[in-house]
């Protein structure tokens, strides 16, 4: 018996967001297709088969919402501020964790995901269930990517 949808939400909701977050960087965004997420969710969980696990289900249905949201954006032409805003030197945990979704958002898509994934603490096999890759190709993107965040990181004082 599956559980009903409240205790689904309850439970996968907050996931979906840091997932969204990771890919996206916005949190408006990322609440609008967390909530995206779980309209299909509801839609389609009579038909869910049970030949993974929920979760991956779930995690499976924001990223290809999260895909479409950035698909769609790459059509909006923006523009950055001519000018940088130096961080403060003594970084709040908040700052600390804006500048990781900051250096995140940074990543080519597949890597955004793939590493918001990880932060999520998910197995590396479940990983390549969701991103249709192999159990080597996902520990070795992750490894890669763990390396650009490093570097990053270092760049900005962040590993002294």
């Amino acid at each position: 018996m599956q559980p009903n949808f409240e205790e689904i939400y309850l439970q996968y909701s907050p996931q979906v967001f840091r997932v969204c977050m990771g890919y996206i960087n916005d949190p408006a965004l990322a609440r609008d297709l967390t909530q995206e997420t779980f309209i299909a969710v509801w839609q389609n969980l009579s038909s869910f088969r049970n030949e993974s696990k929920l979760s991956t289900w779930i995690l499976r249905i924001a990223t290809n919402n999260c895909l479409r949201a950035l698909e769609k954006s790459k059509r909006i032409v923006t523009t950055d501020l001519p000018f940088d805003i130096p961080a403060p030197h003594e970084e709040t945990q908040e700052e600390k964790l804006a500048f990781l979704y900051k250096c995140i958002a940074e990543l080519e898509e597949t890597e955004r995901i793939i590493i918001s994934l990880v932060l999520e603490d998910l197995p590396q096999a479940e990983i390549a269930v969701i991103l249709g890759l192999t159990d080597v190709n996902t520990r070795v993107k992750i490894h890669r990517i763990k390396e650009k965040l490093a570097i990053k990181f270092k760049r900005n004082g962040q590993f002294e």
